[in-house]
């Protein structure tokens, strides 16, 4: 009956669908007990005709397809009888056996056709038709798509979905499950996307103990990892030692002599004031000493009369520098390693252009370089000189890593790093590790923006120590006293509310009060669908960029880009679409790749427009730019988000024409002064704030939340 949980057997007749994602799988099958085939609705690792499988479930009444079986569970092994085999071996599952051969082979060896194969291939060439060649080449399919199953079968079995299985298959091949039998923890380590509490449910099914020392190391690695995430580049002894034991569910009694054995075996290393993992320590210590090395040697530039130089400038740009300018500018060509920070409106670009005009006419060689795409092109078209990605100027590859180092370094006299606040200790270590001897850094940047998504905060760190000379810009120039969206972004950095009360109606500032979630949903579809392209001209997909705090709740990211996408792209029966990985894509979508992938040259950040999905085979065409378009896999989706709303923290190094940013007390997680700051910074012509009075002081008022651990302001003021 209906409803009831029950047990079949029987052989896999046909496979209607298959996901390969997530091993969602329909077939028909000869049930033990019923006399017509049957429809089965499951997860399945793999699937092929012939093979037996056991299922438990229950049937269910489907009104359009009639009677059918859903299974909770399914487990499928290889089939026994000769017909089954014949048509498991035909399903071309392994290469070099078609419906032919199939029919040959198990005529030839029966029952014994899979053992033949696997520990006899020779007698296979006593087969019609099968030589050296064919007989190696089907030995080699079944050994290759035996592991795969067998690997596949035996995670999902503990909990693995059918994608995350191939990635391991991909990582360890075929000694995939012993190692995982092994040490089932190394999952969260090696493979990106299982963590430690997926390692460990696993551990869990395989017997492990709950103190095992293996478990409680990955526990200690997991905090520390999450720590990283979090953007600390390490945590105080105490801390972690607490937060092992919460995460682990054991006593801290525990945590100490594997913490110890962790740090005696160089696995982690420990300082006085914190704990860290290795690559970030390394990280650390060659930032402190490469700013040092760098600063303490003498400038190698020509002879530069600094007074000259600048009267020269101004002639040939037609306006006069600030006196913050002129001493940012004789700053940045006479010392080995400077730095520029302020905000908006203060400058930044007039100043590098005066320097690199000075230095180029002196014959010095520039090279710019930014963490981001975006912030690469923009810091191109604001020099009219080339700029690339700092990964692509140290010839980043995926499986080497960094090409460029002290070893191979770069050619140039002196590097501007633009946006220097969005890198992380990592990058910045990659980067002064190439400078060469004869280098000179320029790092510019807003150091009261967000700091970096990767863990450190290196920009302020080196400010901090008061290690190099540093330029702070807070003069702002007359051409942005017009703009309120800079007045407000001064004033929000300053700890004050901005000027939010009845704005001109042709400012480029606006706060539109909502009292809820569900009141600031509604305006914003209806600013971004309606008012803003009909006031401004704004196309609203091209040129609105929504910016919010976060990425759940109702005015998170994930929320949002489903509103949006429903209100300005929504289904149509001609419009091709695709789901995958929970997200569903449509043609004309406005997508955001969210890591770099160097095969594609897209970065983490780029954003573009789906211009064309194709169905056979399935891919998706991204236009990222007039001259740029890249094809996607399917398997390649879960790189792609959705991008009419996107977080603050993607939007860093980028800038639009027209922001609109929510906030409530909703949000009240991540509410905090920069991130709001940076968020206003990012528009270019219009910003709108959207939501609660309330949230907007609470984010103004939190500047503390944003501290991270970090050992690299001592390290420098040594």
């Amino acid at each position: 009956m209906p409803g009831d949980e029950q047990e079949l057997t029987g052989t896999v007749q046909s496979v209607v669908f298959h996901n390969e994602e997530n091993g969602y799988t329909i077939m028909s099958a000869k049930v033990e007990g019923q006399r017509d085939p049957v429809t089965i609705l499951g997860t399945l690792p793999a699937v092929v005709q012939g093979e037996i499988f056991r299922a438990s479930g229950e049937w269910v009444d489907d009104r359009k397809f009639g009677r059918q079986f859903r299974a909770d569970r399914i487990n499928a092994v290889a089939p026994e009888t000769k017909d089954g085999i014949e048509r498991f071996l035909a399903s071309g599952l392994v290469d070099g056996i078609g419906k032919v051969y199939a029919k040959r082979i198990v005529k030839k060896f029966g029952k014994d056709t899979f053992d033949v194969i696997e520990h006899a291939s020779q007698k296979l060439e006593k087969v019609e038709g099968i030589g050296k060649a064919r007989r190696q080449k089907i030995k080699e399919s079944w050994k290759q798509q035996k592991s795969v199953r067998d690997i596949m079968i035996f995670l999902h079995e503990n909990g693995i979905s059918t994608a995350r299985a191939l990635r391991i298959f991909k990582n360890y091949g075929e000694a995939a499950v012993n190692v995982l039998r092994e040490n089932p923890y190394r999952l969260a380590r090696d493979l990106r996307g299982v963590g430690f509490k997926t390692a460990d449910e696993i551990a869990q099914k395989m017997g492990r103990a709950i103190d095992s020392p293996e478990r409680l190391a990955a526990g200690i690695d997991y905090v520390l990892q999450a720590a990283a995430d979090k953007g600390h580049c390490g945590v105080p002894r105490p801390d972690l030692i607490e937060k092992s034991a919460e995460v682990l569910g054991v006593d801290t009694e525990l945590i100490e002599p594997v913490l110890a054995d962790l740090v005696s075996r160089e696995k982690l290393v420990e300082e006085p004031d914190l704990i860290f993992l290795p690559d970030l320590h390394k990280a650390e210590v060659t930032v402190a000493q490469r700013v040092r090395e760098i600063y303490s040697q003498p400038v190698e530039y020509p002879e530069i009369e600094i007074e000259k130089a600048i009267a020269w400038f101004e002639s040939k740009a037609g306006f006069q520098l600030g006196s913050e300018q002129k001493s940012a500018v004789a700053g940045a060509v006479s010392e080995r390693f400077f730095v520029i920070t302020g905000g908006p409106g203060v400058g930044k670009t007039t100043i590098l252009n005066a320097v690199l005009k000075i230095l180029t006419t002196k014959k010095v060689k520039p090279v710019l370089c930014a963490p981001t795409g975006r912030a690469a092109k923009r810091l191109s078209e604001s020099t009219g000189r080339d700029a690339s990605t700092i990964h692509r100027l140290l010839e980043y590859q995926p499986e080497a890593g960094f090409t460029k180092n002290e070893e191979d370094p770069l050619e140039g006299d002196v590097f501007v790093i633009d946006e220097a606040s969005m890198i992380d200790i990592r990058l910045m270590a990659a980067l002064l590790r190439a400078i060469p001897p004869e280098g000179h850094v320029i790092l510019v940047g807003d150091v009261d923006q967000l700091p970096s998504v990767g863990p450190g905060c290196v920009l302020r760190d080196i400010i901090d120590s008061e290690s190099v000379p540093v330029a702070r810009l807070t003069e702002i120039f007359r051409q942005a006293e017009a703009s309120e969206i800079v007045k407000a972004a001064h004033e929000i950095n300053q700890g004050n509310l901005p000027k939010i009360e009845s704005p001109n109606p042709d400012s480029d500032f606006f706060f539109i009060e909502r009292s809820d979630p569900e009141a600031t949903l509604s305006t914003i579809k209806q600013l971004i669908t309606e008012r803003m392209p009909k006031k401004f001209g704004f196309d609203p997909v091209e040129e609105i960029q929504v910016l919010a705090p976060m990425n759940v709740n109702m005015l998170g990211t994930r929320n949002l880009n489903a509103e949006l996408q429903a209100e300005l792209n929504p289904a149509q029966e001609l419009k091709f679409e695709i789901e995958r990985f929970g997200n569903t894509f449509r043609t004309g979508d406005k997508v955001i790749q969210t890591r770099n992938n160097y095969e594609h040259e897209v970065f983490n950040g780029d954003i573009g427009v789906i211009r064309e999905i194709t169905t056979e085979p399935v891919k998706i065409h991204v236009r990222y730019d007039a001259n740029r378009e890249v094809e996607y896999e399917p398997g390649e989706l879960d790189e792609l988000l959705l991008a009419y709303a996107i977080t603050i923290h993607k939007s860093q190094g980028s800038e639009f024409p027209a922001v609109v940013i929510p906030i409530s007390t909703q949000q009240f997680v991540l509410l905090q002064r920069n991130l709001i700051y940076t968020g206003i910074t990012r528009g270019k012509r219009l910003v709108v704030l959207v939501g609660e009075k309330k949230a907007l002081a609470m984010a103004v008022r939190n500047v503390e939340s944003s501290a991270r651990w970090s050992g690299l302001k001592p390290r420098l003021s040594q």
